[in-house]
């Protein structure tokens, strides 16, 4: 998630002049792929901010589907985007290690604590097998990147990425070990990131597509407000066999190539909607992982503390005023002075835990 990234590749024909423009700061940071990276992690924090609040509320329900059926994707596919250059070098790697495993190992054991403090899980022991509550994520990009080197080599990869996650659907024995049920059921979505090059982008960014944007979300939110009773949102989580959500073997990979499609429209409208110039919440997309993996404390927290409890909460102003704390908490969980103090937990170096890489010397005639 801190990935330096490109400038989209220019065409030179007329309809290229009405695209918006890259927008790059100093560092060679795109202000778009950051706008991205805050307003899905925003998504996620407000997702997770109005789980307690769905009981007996359509309108929320909805809107909670909603949110699911495209935030965790826009992450994916970005992510994916953005390891189009592992290559598993020594300093890739060590990298990997210091961004994913690291935090990995740190947040579970934390989160596994804090949830034997807040009485949700006493008897729960320090696994790093079974992923709790987000940390799930952290082990899944792992996975995933491991294996770019592979995808980039096979043919239609997007297509066999499908076909794995569709035949995951059907294997409820795959059991919580690494969460590997949503590794596979995601994997298409990083996959479509490694295929997708600067001006696919462009497409999504075009003035039709973000005219298009708008009407489409008000007839996904009618959609979803229509399916919450007729069907499980748990299809969009994608961490559970089709088995296991009580429908028939064959609905496994049908929903996979639907809950794919809806997903992938909704990802792009939604790219098409964020701003590409400089705004004030640009510089924060470089901290979406401290966000990310910090709001859960506060989000399970607030449960165990009551913030819930009040009947005012449960309605339509309170779950606005949820909505905005929510959003506030991981704006400023993904500041600067966060990412600062906490670095060394998130995104340690390593340099001393890995030997120095080898210098090839010229072989003498």
């Amino acid at each position: 998630m801190r990935e330096r990234t490109g400038t989209a590749e220019s065409t030179g024909t007329a309809e290229s002049r009405h695209r918006p423009a890259v927008k790059r700061s100093e560092d060679g940071r795109d202000a778009f792929f950051d706008n991205v990276k805050y307003l899905a992690i925003v998504l996620v924090a407000v997702g997770h901010a109005w789980e307690p609040l769905r009981d007996g509320s359509r309108a929320v329900s909805a809107l909670y589907l909603l949110v699911y059926a495209f935030h965790m994707p826009a992450f994916i596919v970005v992510s994916g985007y953005f390891s189009r250059n592992f290559d598993a070098s020594p300093g890739r790697l060590r990298r990997l290690v210091g961004g994913l495993v690291v935090p990995y190992v740190v947040f579970e054991t934390a989160y596994t604590l804090f949830t034997r403090w807040t009485d949700q899980d006493p008897e729960r022991p320090v696994s790093l097998l079974d992923p709790l509550y987000l940390t799930w994520f952290l082990v899944a990009l792992f996975v995933w990147r491991l294996t770019t080197p592979l995808w980039q080599r096979v043919r239609q990869p997007v297509a066999v990425a499908l076909a794995v996650a569709m035949l995951a659907t059907l294997t409820p024995s795959i059991g919580d070990d690494l969460d590997l049920q949503r590794v596979l059921q995601f994997l298409p979505y990083f996959v479509l990131g490694l295929c997708l090059r600067p001006e696919h982008f462009q497409l999504v960014r075009r003035r039709a597509v973000r005219i298009a944007a708008g009407p489409v979300f008000v007839v996904a939110l009618a959609l979803a407000y229509w399916a919450v009773q007729r069907m499980s949102g748990a299809w969009f989580y994608h961490r559970d066999s089709a088995q296991e959500l009580g429908g028939p073997a064959w609905s496994g990979p049908v929903m996979t190539l639907v809950t794919f499609g809806c997903s992938l429209v909704l990802v792009a409208c939604f790219l098409a909607l964020v701003p590409g110039r400089r705004t004030w919440f640009t510089v924060l997309g470089a901290g979406t992982l401290y966000g990310y993996l910090l709001h859960g404390f506060l989000v399970q927290g607030a449960r165990f503390w009551g913030w819930y409890g009040p009947a005012w909460v449960h309605r339509p102003l309170g779950m606005v005023l949820v909505a905005l704390v929510a959003g506030a908490v991981v704006t400023v969980l993904c500041a600067p002075p966060v990412r600062r103090a906490l670095r060394y937990v998130v995104e340690p170096e390593l340099r001393w835990a890995f030997r120095r890489e080898a210098t090839v010397q010229p072989a003498r005639g």
